[in-house]
């Protein structure tokens, strides 16, 4: 499977079992990555695609289960370490920023490879880094 996730600067990724942030450009950068295949994600993180073209999303809470190799898997709240060995992209969008946050990014990277690399201006924060890592 494919992870898409966001992390801040401490690795951050949730506060108080919320997002930390949301970005507007952020999705639809997700939806033209995954728009050949599916997208799986759970019904909190539904919500912030609402008004989104849905083709290709699944909601469902067992997302991370469910997944084949080869889908996308867009994490906000869930921790991936489990997954590690099925994960064959992890792709890592970070805030440039230090939010508050209680829910760790706690996968090993050490073993994946740079693929590509890069800066965009987003809705609500001036930089977000996409980081893409494979195997």
């Amino acid at each position: 499977m494919h992870i898409i996730i966001c992390i801040d600067d401490d690795l951050g990724m949730a506060f108080n079992h919320r997002r930390q942030s949301q970005d507007g450009i952020l999705r639809k950068r997700i939806l033209e990555i995954t728009s050949a295949s599916k997208l799986w994600m759970s019904n909190y993180s539904g919500k912030q695609f609402a008004e989104e073209d849905q083709t290709n999303i699944i909601f469902d809470d067992d997302y991370l289960q469910k997944a084949a190799a080869g889908e996308f898997c867009f994490v906000e709240l869930d921790d991936i370490a489990q997954y590690g060995a099925s994960i064959e992209k992890l792709i890592i969008y970070r805030w440039n920023r230090h939010y508050p946050s209680d829910l760790k990014f706690t996968l090993d990277i050490s073993d994946r490879e740079l693929e590509s690399s890069f800066e965009f201006e987003g809705s609500s924060h001036e930089k977000i880094t996409e980081d893409i890592l494979i195997r």
